[in-house]
């Protein structure tokens, strides 16, 4: 876990990263608490990226203009304009459903629901399946997910602010019924809004106890900055 959304998925000796963004004062509205827990420089010897939507938070001008040309930034075609303006040389711009490789790894772009045009990613690999959701909110979709693909870890919203960006506690109880994922792994929990009125009660912890209290039995393992976990 980097930070955020910010995540360094490693399957088969392949790196990949997710949703970039090594700010570290937020901007006006949200605060950033705490620091990324890798530099830019740290992570530069990535294998692929995924971009899963345009918004500030989810994108990082100077690291993807750093990327050398070979290193694919996979996004939405409706992103793509966009992630080449920061600076990205090799965009993969993929309409929903459609698929490309980093190295051995297969990636999938699938639906996603936010305030502007937002995709999430399936990487699969070394018989392992991933789900990394973006910013999103719970729709009939993640039924379709739940059939199409045998998920093991689901990267996932499951807080929200009181102006909801995303899915929070009890929708992303409801995406896992839908879901059906082994493990899931709270992300999107990197920026603090600065005015109290935003802020709600709502954290990793209460949704684990709000999916106990459904009987869903996925594992929920929460991340701290700078932590990893193998599985």
């Amino acid at each position: 876990m980097i930070g955020h959304s910010t995540v360094l998925i490693e399957i088969g000796g392949l790196k990949v990263l997710t949703d970039p963004y090594f700010g570290v004062r937020g901007n006006p509205a949200y605060g950033r608490p705490v620091p990324p827990a890798r530099t830019r420089e740290e992570l530069a010897a990535v294998d692929g990226v995924l971009v899963s939507h345009g918004h500030w938070d989810h994108t990082d001008a100077r690291f993807l203009g750093s990327l050398p040309a070979d290193v694919p930034v996979v996004t939405s075609k409706w992103t793509k304009r966009l992630v080449q303006w920061q600076g990205a040389k090799r965009v993969v711009g993929l309409g929903t459903w459609e698929e490309t490789r980093v190295g051995e790894l297969a990636v999938t772009v699938v639906p996603a629901l936010h305030v502007i045009v937002a995709v999430g990613f399936i990487i699969r690999g070394e018989g392992r399946c991933i789900y990394f959701a973006g910013d999103t909110y719970h729709r009939p979709f993640m039924k379709e997910l739940g059939r199409r693909f045998a998920i093991d870890i689901a990267l996932m919203p499951v807080t929200t602010y009181a102006i909801p960006m995303t899915m929070g506690e009890r929708g992303a109880v409801q995406a896992v019924r839908d879901l059906g994922p082994s493990v899931v792994m709270p992300i999107h929990e990197g920026l603090r809004p600065r005015s109290p009125l935003l802020r709600t009660g709502q954290t990793p912890e209460r949704f684990r106890a709000r999916l106990e209290e459904a009987r869903e039995r996925a594992e929920v393992v929460i991340l701290k900055d700078g932590q990893s976990w193998t599985g």
